[in-house]
């Protein structure tokens, strides 16, 4: 008999959440905590559920590698999905991820723990950093395989959140990464920086970064730029080498996460430039 579930149909809800419960099918697993996280889904149970799907992989119980393997990516969506609810209370579980073996894991436990801005996650995404690096040189293969840009980034949103300002030692431990032999690392370290400092120097390194020879490079330094509203970045966003769709996408995020106009967008002569520019693109 075929215990399978199709999961290749649009569901509901309520299938979604069956979908989680059940433990014969970890691809519906899959499916049931994509589609709740990526559905903001507000059920009671929709949480709990996802919570014990990414605690299942954190015991690491004595199974089969290949079932492990299934679990651990229905935990990789159940992490991103207790970010998209911020899910506050699942905070400890996603700083005990940041220890799994499995590196997507890892990423998407750092990268929930920004997205739910709890300043008490902030020490351990900082000492996970400093641990990547303790004893090598920054950009060493031992970080190639580390979720170095996504700890990065959830340290700046924490910060940005919590309206922290960094002192001295704290701001050293993420300069040292504005050299890693990634761009896409270095520009992150860059994007927490400028978050928590406002010092348009660090801007500056990012714009640098948009006329790298790498399309990958420039698409990640327009999105840092954009998360941090650098408005002054706004001509270069617009003519850098990549997708126009994501031009726009960046020139909104200048419009409505600028650090220097909160709330909403007022329509300024700032503001009227950004749309200026949006249209020539569309």
């Amino acid at each position: 008999m075929d215990n399978k579930i199709s999961s290749g149909e649009p569901i509901n809800e309520i299938e979604a959440l069956k979908r989680l419960t059940q433990q014969v099918d970890f691809s519906a697993q899959y499916y049931g905590a994509w589609w709740l996280g990526r559905m903001r889904s507000k059920h009671p149970s929709a949480v709990p559920l996802l919570l014990s799907a990414l605690t299942r992989v954190l015991s690491a119980p004595q199974e089969p590698d290949d079932l492990i393997n299934e679990k651990v990516g229905v935990a990789r969506n159940a992490a991103r999905a207790l970010g998209k609810l911020k899910a506050k209370v699942a905070t400890a579980d996603l700083i005990k991820a940041l220890d799994h073996p499995d590196h997507s894991l890892r990423e998407a436990a750092a990268r929930s723990l920004g997205e739910l801005g709890d300043k008490q996650a902030l020490s351990a995404l900082v000492a996970h950093l400093q641990l990547r690096g303790a004893g090598e040189p920054v950009g060493n293969s031992l970080h190639l395989g580390e979720p170095c840009e996504a700890l990065l980034e959830a340290i700046g949103q924490i910060c940005v959140m919590n309206g922290l300002k960094a002192d001295q030692d704290f701001q050293k431990s993420l300069e040292r990464f504005q050299h890693h032999n990634r761009p896409v690392v270095a520009s992150a370290a860059c994007r927490a920086l400028l978050q928590i400092s406002g010092n348009s120097k660090w801007g500056e390194k990012i714009v640098a970064l948009l006329k790298n020879s790498q399309l990958l490079v420039r698409r990640a330094a327009l999105l840092d730029l954009a998360a941090c509203g650098w408005r002054p970045a706004a001509e270069q966003i617009a003519t850098c080498q990549v997708e126009n769709s994501l031009k726009l996408y960046a020139l909104r995020g200048l419009l409505e996460e600028s650090p220097d106009n909160p709330g909403p967008v007022q329509l300024g002569e700032r503001e009227k430039q950004l749309l200026a520019l949006m249209d020539q693109l569309l």
